[in-house]
């Protein structure tokens, strides 16, 4: 396969980080599409689909620029017909996420192939009563033909954001645009729905996995998840594989395309629940920005409370009812693949201890729960541990008693028991309960959503099918991309197969977090407890 890493002597591209990478592509690449865009304007200007936001591409490809650090705008070519009849351009790939604020923010992002006039979201109590309209923002996306088999590709995302919304109410919504309104009978058919967070916390379950791409096994995990009527769902890192490698080197190759299928995938979900994301390492686009992360502000509108939510819209938080959750990247702390290793210079575990104490003083939170993709625990021959992960962040898990750690990374389903200091403090069986502040921390890697499977090096373990294990030789990742092996007795639970988890969240004097894990087919392969003690409740309250 052609890559772009023609060129650079090997020992040179082994040690590319991701910014380098950007700044290499955008070198080799600058010239042929000031080429293409300069062709391209004048079969353009007669037709009026020039987006403000391709016109200020045009603008500012007139002369020599920085690399920018934000997904590039660029033209969205017309067929050869010319105009398009906005009446015949379908939305597509519907995708909700939460504001900073679930209760009053929403944001709503769709597709469309075809660049559009003034599109729109219009929302409302019910689903003929969309009254309130809303303009939408474009971001368009260039991706040049990285490999000889992949063509160039432009892509039009948009965006709306709703705030100012009524906790805990129902929410009809349509997208459009000029030729193309959901309020007509015709579109009736396109309207989605969704809830915000109610303002006093109640009984609720959101869903969470990584490692999805775009399969049939990912669509039978979407169609569970659906039936579970969560309130949000996590994903964990490696969302499409548009970049199959994941390397984070220079010869890794993306397929924009893959974004496309992807979407239009988990629409039947996303459209309806909010998808909340966070970047792996087959999440790095060296093409679109410095640290890779351009494609995806292109794609999703994520809370923008993070660290940088500009360049790194994988970093934030939410509180739903008594959860706090927090999304983290963790191919800034990542010990195996190193293209974004520090890029942050520490910021983000900074702005992670400060939102975790935060979250932790505020007393209508009971349970914090942290999502991202590198496993701090895990036994598979893929991937296994990731000593970053366990060196920057688990104490300050430890130190605020975080209560449910969720990865991805390894493509199975894996938990531990009750662990401090990387030693088992309670064992957690099938069904059974733990208090993280007595007990320690559980760790699930839910990386069985839809890409092709892991194994173990050892039998699996799980309900029907227990076999349980004193310990499990393993291996975790050293500083240097040096492996070390170990032996650990903290591996409880293993699945080889498709699953994702469900978490139902109780508020109350003893509040209680009740997961499970299913399998594909429904089965149930594990489940435990959560509980915050009341003695835990008064403390914090003081």
């Amino acid at each position: 396969m052609d890559t772009p890493r023609v060129g650079i002597p090997d020992r040179l591209a082994r040690r590319m980080t991701m910014a380098e990478q950007h700044e290499y592509l955008r070198a080799r690449f600058t010239r042929r599409g000031l080429l293409r865009a300069g062709a391209a304007t004048g079969a353009l200007a007669g037709t009026g689909l020039l987006t403000a936001g391709a016109g200020a591409a045009v603008a500012r490809q007139a002369g020599p620029t920085p690399a920018p650090t934000a997904p590039s705008p660029t033209l969205i070519t017309a067929p050869a017909t010319g105009r398009v009849d906005g009446s015949l351009v379908a939305p597509f790939g519907r995708h909700l996420a939460f504001g900073a604020d679930p209760r009053t923010q929403m944001r709503i992002s769709w597709q469309v192939p075809f660049a559009v006039r003034r599109p729109f979201v219009r929302v409302g109590p019910k689903p003929w009563e969309l009254d309130r309209r809303i303009p939408a923002e474009v971001r368009t996306l260039h991706t040049p033909p990285l490999s000889k088999k992949l063509p160039a590709v432009d892509q039009v995302f948009l965006h709306a954001a709703l705030d100012g919304l009524v906790p805990g109410q129902t929410y009809y919504y349509g997208v459009g645009h000029d030729g193309f309104d959901p309020a007509d009978a015709r579109h009736l058919g396109t309207v989605g729905s969704f809830r915000t967070a109610p303002a006093h916390p109640e009984k609720f379950v959101f869903t969470a996995f990584g490692d999805q791409g775009v399969s049939y096994h990912a669509l039978a995990n979407d169609q569970l998840i659906l039936g579970q009527n969560p309130a949000f769902h996590l994903h964990a890192g490696d969302i499409c594989y548009a970049d199959d490698s994941g390397a984070g080197k220079p010869g890794d190759v993306y397929d924009a395309r893959v974004w496309d299928q992807f979407l239009a995938q988990t629409e039947s979900v996303a459209a309806r629940v909010p998808w909340m994301v966070t970047t792996g390492n087959h999440d790095m686009e060296a093409w679109y920005s410095p640290n890779g992360y351009g494609g995806q502000s292109a794609r999703w509108t994520l809370p923008d409370n993070g660290f940088d939510p500009r360049h790194s819209p994988g970093v934030y938080s939410f509180v739903h009812g008594n959860v706090g959750v927090v999304a983290l990247d963790a191919n800034d702390v990542s010990y195996e693949i190193t293209a974004n290793t520090g890029y942050s210079g520490g910021r983000q575990t900074r702005w992670l201890e400060r939102r975790l104490r935060e979250l932790r003083e505020r007393d209508d939170i009971d349970f914090i729960v942290v999502f991202f993709h590198h496993c701090a625990f895990s036994t598979t021959k893929g991937h296994a541990s990731d000593g970053g992960v366990r060196d920057v962040w688990v104490p300050l898990f430890e130190k605020y008693t975080v209560d449910l750690v969720v990865n991805g990374h390894n493509h199975v389903y894996e938990r531990t028991d009750a662990v401090r200091h990387r030693r088992v403090q309670r064992k957690v069986p099938l069904g059974g309960t733990t208090d993280p502040v007595r007990d320690g921390i559980v760790y699930v890697t839910a990386g069985g959503a839809g890409k092709s499977l892991y194994d173990f090096p050892v039998p699996d373990s799980y309900e029907g099918h227990v076999h349980d294990l004193e310990s499990v030789s393993s291996y975790y990742w050293r500083k240097g991309k040096e492996k070390v092996t170990e032996q650990v007795e903290w591996s409880r639970v293993r699945y080889t197969g498709y699953s994702f988890l469900a978490v139902e969240c109780e508020p109350g004097p003893r509040p209680r977090m009740r997961v499970t894990a299913l399998a594909e087919s429904g089965a149930r392969i594990d489940h435990f407890d959560i509980v915050r003690s009341e003695e835990d409740r008064r403390n914090r309250t003081r």
